[in-house]
């Protein structure tokens, strides 16, 4: 499943702080 890691790559910072604000 790359398409995920592309889309963690996409978004770059705005993807972490989402990704920390899921968690």
């Amino acid at each position: 499943m790359s398409k995920i890691k592309v889309a963690i790559n996409g978004f770059g910072r705005i993807g972490r702080l989402t990704f920390k604000a899921l968690l």
